[in-house]
């Protein structure tokens, strides 16, 4: 293996002859490089696609910060190379690095991978024999470092089984903590036991789920009869990691040297959602909501401006319109730096006239786009997918956005959903086009639409997780439709490609014996097959042929509902039969409320008790309405009481 010298001497020959070297070299502003002779436990943390991505993301920010907090630790970052740099790493036999010291990422005790969706899984494999690693966890022993994986794509594991040594299950900043003190623990006393003892004491830390331990027996006609813990040690099922109270956030961002994704400091003012969209994974599998407190984000932002320089914030949640102080909050930023010259955004808002006051409140001098995500274009899909929007409430909203400056809406859907029809496809044209009328009426050639329409997944942990993937000729047919139907001045369709969303369900939906598709996969050359003109449906089929395995089995048919999931062994503490039951509800097109005003008993309560009290009258009070966090404690006035109904 190269050391860190002889690695940098490789760079000094091939940096010139690649796109944007400013990937490959680190020395970022605010990057943090320690003394390795004096810490005695190496994190490299790894997000499996280009730089350009992995640095707009804030999960491995939030770990870089968790990890060099410790004054024992290193955290250092690696990222996959572009097909250039690849290939001269290949032809130098320059093994994957760290950006901050050069080390070889086989120099580390633990390599922590980030997975937000099911497109990175190729690039895993990749990124593994780049670090001249076994891709198979089987073969990699005590000498080498540890592999975890963890993100939204973690929630079902078992594609990856064959490949990662544990999975984190939920969120990351004290468990990456924990998992890195097992690991310097165990290394301190001599490597006790080997692989083995480590990979033990790893599935006693909570949300550490180690494939290995567990045993997969299926059905006749291949569906799961039982998933079996081979282990003491292995936890069934294996509940997902939260964190009572959001920490401090990251302030001091790494700023690149080269344009990324999202140029800007993001800060999370809010964790979690309570509208109960159907469709949405991460609604479910982010709760209980938990908020940041208004005066923190306002700290927090003036640190950012200072420390990085950048002009853009962005206030991150899944719905910002429900954080409970979002008019202050907004309120607060703008007259405290009112003279900054900030570009503030403010994403997931809800259709409502009160998003288009908070967008306004902003003073955003380029009013360039709006963006609004119905999901769906009639009141009959809306119901069935639980987001109860009125078409009417969606044109009085577009009203709002055009007559306060902006031009163009950006208007997102999904199609493909359980029960949906033609007319329901059709009627996305007919909205895209109400919406450009209203425009019309106040900015006359000046207004946009700007339609983007993406093929639903049904993803695990979600109350359609029993539903089928529509088939790629149904979805060609609804994307002919609106083709042909959202044409004109003023109207703009951007699609997907439905080959790329049957990829994605395979891995969301799939179990551990898509390890051999993946591998099959990797040496016929599959990855970034999130990059557009990288997918290659081809390789795909040819590698689930090799397997022996049929496609039509993952996506093709709706499942049972006493069907066992590959997943039912993640415990993200939503129960099953609210989610059998929400799934019941939509075929009725019968909507639930938002959890703020009826808490419907999703099975957070009873998981988490550390996040509710009991009151005299035995009411009980769902941490999924927010209690706003101090350090150390709750504000009780914001918590709201409510009953808890058995559904």
């Amino acid at each position: 293996m190269m050391t860190p010298h002889q690695i940098e001497q490789a760079l000094d020959r091939v940096l010139l002859s690649v796109l944007k070297p400013g990937r490959y070299s680190g020395g970022e502003h605010n990057q943090i490089a320690k003394d390795w002779a004096r810490i005695d436990l190496r994190v490299a943390l790894g997000f499996p696609d280009i730089y350009d991505l992995g640095m707009s993301n804030l999960g491995l920010a939030i770990l870089y910060k968790a990890i060099n907090d410790q004054p024992d630790m290193l955290a250092e970052r690696a990222y996959c190379p572009w097909l250039d740099m690849e290939a001269a790493m290949r032809r130098e036999g320059i093994p994957l690095y760290s950006l901050e010291t050069k080390h070889a990422l086989a120099d580390f005790d633990l390599i922590g991978l980030t997975l937000p969706y099911e497109q990175l899984h190729s690039n895993v494999l990749n990124f593994l024999e780049l670090a001249q690693l076994p891709l198979r966890a089987a073969d990699r022993d005590e000498t080498h470092p540890l592999v975890i994986a963890g993100g939204h794509a973690c929630y079902n594991p078992e594609p990856m089984a064959d490949f990662i040594d544990a999975f984190l299950i939920g969120e990351g900043e004290e468990a990456i903590v924990d998992v890195a003190r097992c690991i310097q623990q165990w290394k301190r006393e001599g490597k006790p036991g080997g692989k083995e003892e480590l990979l033990n004491r790893v599935a006693a830390i909570d949300g550490f789920y180690v494939p290995s331990f567990y045993s997969v027996d299926y059905h006749s006609d291949g569906t799961i009869a039982r998933v079996t813990p081979a282990r003491a040690s292995a936890r069934f099922p294996v509940l997902k990691r939260i964190v009572p109270m959001l920490p401090p956030p990251v302030t001091r961002f790494i700023v690149p040297f080269v344009d990324i994704t999202h140029n800007r400091a993001p800060i999370e003012i809010m964790r979690g959602c309570t509208r109960g969209c159907r469709f949405c994974h991460a609604g479910m599998v982010t709760r209980p909501v938990r908020e940041r407190p208004v005066e923190e984000v306002v700290e927090a932002v003036g640190r950012m401006i200072r420390e990085t320089g950048f002009e853009q914030i962005a206030l991150l949640s899944l719905s910002s319109s429900d954080y409970t102080r979002i008019g202050e909050l907004v309120k607060a930023i703008g007259e405290k730096y009112a003279n900054e010259n900030l570009d503030i955004s403010l994403p997931s808002l809800r259709i409502e006239s009160f998003s288009v006051d908070l967008m306004d409140a902003l003073k955003d001098a380029r009013r360039s786009g709006f963006t609004l995500a119905p999901e769906a274009a009639t009141e009959r899909m809306r119901e069935i997918i639980n987001k109860p929007i009125s078409t009417e409430q969606v044109l009085t909203t577009a009203r709002e956005i055009y007559s306060r400056g902006w031009h163009t809406i950006k208007l997102y859907f999904m199609i493909g959903h359980p029960m949906e029809t033609l007319d329901d496809v059709r009627a996305i044209a007919e909205l895209c086009k109400a919406v450009l009328a209203e425009g019309k009426k106040v900015l006359g050639k000046r207004a946009q639409v700007n339609a983007g329409v993406s093929t639903f997944v049904p993803k695990p942990h979600t109350p359609f997780q029993w539903a089928k993937v529509a088939d790629v000729h149904t979805i060609r047919e609804k994307q002919a439709i609106l083709k042909r139907e959202l044409r004109g001045p003023g109207l703009k369709l951007n699609w997907n490609n439905p080959e790329e969303t049957q990829l994605e369900a395979w891995f969301s939906r799939g179990d551990r014996r898509l390890g051999k598709v993946l591998l099959e996969a990797h040496y016929r050359g599959a990855k970034f097959d999130a990059w557009m003109d990288m997918f290659d449906m081809k390789v795909w089929r040819e590698s689930f042929a090799a397997a022996g395995l049929d496609l039509e089995f993952y996506n093709g048919r709706e499942r049972a509902e006493d069907e066992i999931f590959p997943w039912d062994h993640i415990d993200a503490a939503v129960k099953k039969k609210f989610l059998l039951d929400d799934w019941r509800w939509s075929k009725r097109g019968q909507t639930r409320v938002d959890c703020r005003d009826h808490c419907f008993a999703c099975g957070i309560l009873p998981k988490f008790k550390d996040l509710r009290r009991e009151t005299p009258d035995e009411a009980w009070e769902c941490p999924v309405v927010t209690p706003i966090a101090r350090r150390g404690q709750l504000l009780e006035a914001n918590i709201i009481p409510l009953t808890l109904v058995q559904p």
